[in-house]
């Protein structure tokens, strides 16, 4: 087995390690997502947490390690007789972002339980992780339906797998630790809200710090024994602290004036529900407990506050995480206790975080609004546009997004799990049945019933039970949802320029870029304008990132509609060989016009006669104005072999009414 790295030789991240540490004291907080950058020691503190957790009794021979002191009476493994028990290391247990849902929960032996009436349970990760921890690295990137079992795991405490029927559940109560990179796509906001704290993490920019890295990370390589040997009194030191916490923390004291100002906090910052205050209650006492204090102070309802807030006051997948510490210490200051609690006179030894606070998430950055929410500066704009061929002009701001309607590729695809076009999928309605590829996962009771009683006689069938063979079951073909890539390809040459036209077009996108994070989807950005186009976002599942490149986008120049065409047919072709099971739709942004080099209008039509050849789904956003229409847009759909529809039609409440879905027009 390797040595993991030493906990506390881990350099800088104080909010990192106190969060962390602070679930180690007390699990009801609820466990840590951790978002950063690439390189910034997320994954080695995790890691590093469970060398310090306090070894655990488990009844011996249990697979789903319950307690010796309170065994559940439900375990697969019970019922356990009193006496006998075993103490080992607590789990980390690490769920791969690929995994599937039969190594999450846990596998039935389907045919057993059929033919023989036995529960023959095979416990998968929630087991293992229980009364551990539960580690998902780039949790973003997790399967919905992954992440659904997580949220119901976690909500229960419990894990239950059933099958036709016969069902199976055991405890599941686990620290859960996420990290993520948000280049690479947000989390849902029901899992968002499970993780009881969040840090941000990012490399420091002190070049002592970033050697004294360096420095450690070398000597860990060359010799990770001997490493973790000169850190072992300070990880004894931080494990026996953790042990003392443990212990306080029953008799730490929350008051009535801590309360109201939790109470307080959360409702200033619009949190929903009311999760955001048992979180902070609890944040905060395990707080005082780390801080050997029985009081909770008003600093640690402010650093609770900084932990457990940032990512639930996002309104919308736009908003970036974070807090206006100006405004949380007003909200502190208004409902101050009325009795000052007793001063600690024994801040304790030194530790990673003795202090007790410091950092949470840093300020919003000026340009944010009263609580951070704006994503990036939005410049207002000048006047109206210059006319078609003007030099480049400033980004303006996008109007209000709004919901639209449904877009779907047509046809049924078997690409990642998500919610815009219709797919074969381990989820959803059953719409047949076939003989299993590999281990059986959800049976087809019906047909495998069909397909075995023509044999009971010649197998010498006596009793009521069915005699079952492994050749008679049969897999549930089922049809649920798809992620799609949805790939914007946006005029923002100069006939695009007028003021409000493109706020309208940027709005128009942007609600696209919000439909698209609901449902799932990876996204990407190609814009056209003077001579050339450019990839602004190549395909990434991080949708805030391409509303950011929306929200800086400067007009101005011709258009070279066919380069637009030409550039998201490259797009896509590499992106089939990364990704070939996910399906592509193309929303072209445009008022159909064509300028710059010769023939521009022919090569266009061609460049768009290609893309029909490559049987991709398209839609044409058609945004020309006026009184006075070309009806560009319609052409290059047609061109295209997809759908044009306006502004206006784009909107789920206009007037048209009907869903539209893209659908090619007919050879």
């Amino acid at each position: 087995m390797s040595t993991p790295f030493p906990f506390t030789a881990v350099v800088g991240q104080d909010d990192l390690r106190l969060a962390l540490l602070l679930n180690a004291v007390s699990p009801a907080v609820g466990g840590v997502l951790v978002r950063g950058e690439k390189g910034t020691a997320k994954s080695t503190a995790v890691r590093a947490l469970s060398a310090l957790m306090p070894a655990l009794n488990v009844v011996a021979g249990c697979r789903f390690s319950c307690d010796p002191d309170s065994p559940d009476p439900a375990c697969p493994d019970g019922p356990h007789e009193p006496g006998a028990f075993e103490t080992r290391p607590a789990r980390m247990v690490e769920l791969p972002v690929g995994a599937s849902e039969d190594r999450l929960v846990g596998a039935l032996d389907i045919e057993r339980a059929l033919s023989e009436g036995v529960k023959a349970f095979e416990p998968g990760l929630l087991a293992d992780a229980h009364r551990g921890i539960l580690y998902v690295d780039e949790v973003n990137l997790l399967h919905d339906h992954l992440v659904d079992l997580l949220l119901d795991a976690a909500a229960m405490g419990a894990s239950y797998v059933e099958r036709e029927g016969v069902s199976v559940r055991h405890a599941a109560r686990f620290l859960l630790v996420g990290t993520m990179n948000p280049e690479e796509g947000e989390l849902r906001p029901q899992l968002l809200d499970r993780f009881g704290l969040t840090v941000e993490v990012a490399a420091s920019r002190e070049p002592d710090q970033r050697v004294e890295v360096v420095r450690r990370r070398l000597a860990y390589d060359d010799d990770p024994a001997g490493f973790s040997a000169r850190w072992a009194d300070e990880e004894s030191s931080v494990r026996r602290r953790i042990v003392a916490a443990r212990e306080l923390l029953p008799s730490v004291r929350l008051g009535d004036g801590a309360l109201r100002q939790i109470a307080a906090t959360c409702a200033a910052f619009e949190v929903d529900g009311m999760r955001a205050d048992i979180v902070m209650a609890r944040t905060a006492t395990a707080l005082a407990a780390w801080a050997r204090r029985t009081d909770v102070l008003a600093e640690d309802v402010r650093q609770a506050a900084l932990l457990a807030l940032p990512h639930r006051r996002r309104r919308n997948p736009f908003d970036a995480p974070g807090l206006d510490e100006n405004k949380l210490d007003e909200t502190l200051e208004e409902f101050a206790e009325q009795e000052q609690a007793p001063e600690d006179d024994d801040p304790g030894p030194d530790g990673p975080d003795d202090s007790g606070g410091g950092g949470g998430q840093p300020p919003a950055s000026d340009s944010d609004g009263p609580e951070g929410g704006d994503t990036g500066a939005r410049p207002e704009a000048g006047e109206d546009g210059p006319p078609q061929g003007a030099g480049e002009q400033q980004p303006v701001r996008a109007s209000e997004p709004f919901r639209t309607k449904a877009l779907s590729v047509p046809g049924i695809g078997e690409g990642a799990a998500g919610r815009r076009s219709r797919a074969r999928t381990e989820h959803g309605r059953t719409t047949g049945a076939r003989r299993p590829q590999g281990a059986l996962t959800k049976l087809h009771l019906a047909a495998t019933v069909q397909a075995a009683a023509p044999h009971q006689l010649a197998r010498g069938r006596a009793g009521r039970g069915l005699v079952v063979r492994r050749d008679d079951l049969r897999q549930a073909t089922r049809e649920g949802r798809e992620g799609n890539l949805v790939l914007f390809v946006v005029d923002a040459s100069g006939s695009m320029a007028a003021r409000q036209r493109m706020s309208a077009v940027k709005g128009a996108v942007l609600s696209l870029l919000l439909d698209a994070y609901q449902r799932r989807d990876k996204v990407g950005l190609v814009t056209f304008r003077g001579a050339s186009a450019d990839v602004a976002l190549p395909p990434t599942s991080s949708v805030d990132a391409a509303a950011v490149r929306l929200e800086s986008l400067p007009t101005g120049g011709r258009t070279p509609l066919a380069a637009g065409l030409l550039k998201a047919r490259d797009v896509l072709r590499v992106e089939r060989l990364r990704d070939p099971a996910r399906r592509a739709l193309v929303v072209v942004v445009t008022d159909g016009r064509a300028t710059g080099g010769p023939e521009p209008v022919a090569l266009a039509g061609r460049a768009a006669r290609l893309f029909a050849a490559d049987g991709v789904a398209s839609v044409v956003v058609d945004c020309e104005s006026g009184p006075v229409r070309l009806g560009l847009a319609g052409q290059l759909a047609r061109e295209l072999e997809g759908t044009a529809v306006t502004l206006d039609e784009l909107r789920a409440d206009s007037i048209a009414g009907l869903v539209k879905d893209v659908q090619r027009r007919a050879a």
